[in-house]
């Protein structure tokens, strides 16, 4: 299978503004006054966040398109699903100052979004968790029939 080029520079594009920026990290020092480069990581991790999930949003939906247009609307409820439970976590996202920090706090934008990152890996944690116990539940149920 022939890799698509467009892909392959864009996956490098990030991964070199990705190294960039950590350079620019360790050189500026992550601790330094301005935070600076503490802000920028966080903007570029939020940015490749955003990008791959509309990746994965627009491949379903090609993907959905292709096979059946019924599901669309089975993908729209999907995505408005995972809106509701991001927005839910946003609001409860306490957005605390970082511990231990004697110097400028990042900005109450920066700790809201960092707090909810957070609790959303979290959440995925847990549903991973589940899915694999049910899963594995499932399959020793269904030797065990079988």
């Amino acid at each position: 299978m022939k890799k698509n080029k467009l892909f392959t520079w864009i996956m490098i594009l990030l991964i070199v503004i990705g190294a960039v920026i950590t350079v620019w990290g360790f050189i500026a020092g992550f601790g330094s006054a301005n935070y600076l480069p503490v802000d920028a990581l966080l903007t570029f991790a939020y940015i490749c966040v955003i990008l791959a999930i509309v990746a994965v949003v627009l491949v379903g939906l090609g993907v959905s398109i292709a096979n059946d247009k019924k599901n669309l609307v089975k993908i729209g409820i999907a995505i408005l699903a995972i809106a509701a439970i991001c927005f839910i976590v946003y609001l409860i996202a306490p957005g605390t100052p970082a511990q231990g920090l004697t110097v400028d706090q990042p900005s109450a934008g920066t700790l809201k979004l960092t707090d909810t990152v957070l609790y959303l890996a979290y959440f995925l944690a847990i549903l991973a968790v589940i899915a694999i116990v049910v899963g594995e539940i499932r399959m020793a149920l269904n030797n065990k029939k079988g």
